[in-house]
């Protein structure tokens, strides 16, 4: 099994990343602040515009570290990789199904059902523990209605109706979104999902770990040999990260939307530490980014059983099991791919 290494962010706009005796060097103003060991780092993500020595780059390249650079909205802007891993074949079984509309619903179906049922989970325990302080009446509905969109999804015969469904239970799913915050209402609250900017603090923050998990997904991609802008679901554009947006699908409830609600509800993040711009959108100071990006590494140290292998893992390494599992089943070792489902 893979080794769960850490992932190094940089969110200071001012800093200047070099490589000094095979460690990344982190400076400010021309002063060095912190040194870390390169053997010791999966990737590095950076926010707001940092610059970056030709000498690291070619380092992180060389040693399959990821360098990605986001936005000060957590934007995806760039990525410096190494060369290609992996079996030429694998991809090629991957562009061909990619053109077969049958079998993309197959997997779609299966991805989507992942989503819808951990989504539910999500609900489910947000009644256990607050039902004394919610609307259990309406999130029982909502968490009814998904059930029921799971059963017509095994039905499904097209990639629009896929797309239909799923839209259908993230707008109800998003409508009652507010009714599982218990704290700090007033501060952190949703008219819908929005994003390219967030226009208020929620939608600031899930933005900004949507945009994480997407760019720990595509890695894993990569380091399984599979190419993460050729999906199955999401349509191919020119820059967008297609595979790994499939395969998130089933992470975004268990991952993004638990952590996001924690954060708020356990009072470790304020309104305090949200910025809006000019433009109208929102974004996090430093400190609430490391914050988040703190709970977000403890969280990804947790240990789970995956429903699949039936073996208890690190949830960090859940985007990589799963890659690895796509790769399985495109190989023709599994019949199918199968979800992560949070039970």
């Amino acid at each position: 099994m893979r080794k769960l290494l850490n992932v190094l962010y940089v969110t200071t706009s001012d800093s200047y990343l070099s490589l000094e005796n095979n460690n990344v060097v982190i400076s400010v103003e021309n002063k060095k602040k912190i040194m870390v060991p390169i053997h010791n780092l999966e990737s590095i993500v950076c926010f707001g515009y940092l610059g970056v020595s030709p000498a690291l780059m070619g380092f992180c390249a060389e040693n399959g570290v990821g360098l990605c650079f986001l936005n000060q909205y957590g934007k995806f802007l760039a990525r410096v990789t190494g060369p290609v891993y992996g079996n030429v074949l694998l991809r090629k079984e991957q562009y061909r199904v990619s053109l077969e509309e049958s079998e993309c619903v197959d997997i779609a179906i299966n991805c989507i059902i992942g989503k819808l049922i951990n989504t539910r989970t999500v609900i489910e325990r947000a009644i256990r523990d607050y039902g004394e302080r919610i609307n259990v009446f309406k999130l029982k509905k909502v968490s009814m209605l998904i059930k029921n969109s799971i059963n017509a999804l095994k039905e499904s015969r097209s990639l629009e109706e896929i797309r239909g469904i799923e839209g259908d239970c993230a707008k109800i799913y998003f409508e009652i979104f507010n009714k599982l915050i218990v704290k700090q209402k007033k501060s952190f609250y949703m008219n819908g999902r929005n994003k390219r900017p967030p226009m208020d603090n929620m939608n600031a923050l899930l933005s900004f770990l949507y945009t994480i998990l997407s760019n720990d997904i595509k890695s894993a991609l990569e380091t399984v040999g599979l190419d993460p802008y050729v999906g199955f679901l999401h349509k191919d554009r020119p820059g967008r990260v297609s595979l790994a947006l499939d395969i998130m699908e089933e992470f975004r409830a268990f991952f993004v939307d638990r952590i996001a609600l924690s954060l708020i509800n356990r009072k470790q993040i304020t309104e305090k530490g949200f910025i809006k711009k000019e433009s109208g959108g929102i974004i996090m100071d430093d400190d609430t980014k490391k914050i988040v990006l703190t709970a977000w590494q403890n969280r990804k140290q947790d240990d789970i059983t995956h429903p699949f292998l039936n073996e208890k893992v690190k949830i960090g390494l859940l985007p990589y099991i799963q890659s690895l599992l796509f790769s399985r089943f495109l190989r023709g070792d599994i019949d199918a791919y199968p979800p992560f489902l949070w039970r």
